[in-house]
């Protein structure tokens, strides 16, 4: 497994922004796909957005399309998400997670094998 250690989150108004960050473990981080994914209280674990190993190719939820943007810089094994025009129901913990068995993202969270520890977004209305 690789070891992922996300930063940033917090609480924010409504319309507001936030970036998340994650930093891999490891010298082979430009050689697979990474992915975001959230949890809200009382529901389960879904997809917000995947980046493939060279960036160049990426994929979101219908529900944060058009505000959300994932990317990554794998000089310095990181993968971001930069979240604008934030929304109540954006409110959940985030988790980045390591897909090594794709080069492009998947939706599926049962495909990645390494996951980071959470951090919380609250948006506020």
């Amino acid at each position: 497994q690789v070891q992922l250690v996300q930063s940033g989150g917090g609480l924010v108004q409504a319309g507001g922004s936030l970036r998340l960050s994650c930093a891999a473990s490891g010298r082979t981080f430009s050689d697979y796909a990474m992915g975001w994914f959230r949890q809200a209280p009382g529901k389960e674990r879904e997809f917000v957005a995947g980046i493939s190993w060279s960036g160049g190719s990426t994929n979101y939820a219908d529900s944060v399309k058009g505000r959300f943007t994932i990317s990554r810089d794998n000089a310095k094994n990181t993968v971001y998400l930069q979240m604008n025009s934030l929304k109540p129901e954006d409110t959940a913990v985030y988790y980045c997670a390591a897909d090594r068995s794709r080069r492009t993202p998947s939706y599926y969270s049962g495909s990645y094998d390494s996951w980071g520890q959470g951090t919380q977004v609250t948006v506020s209305s």
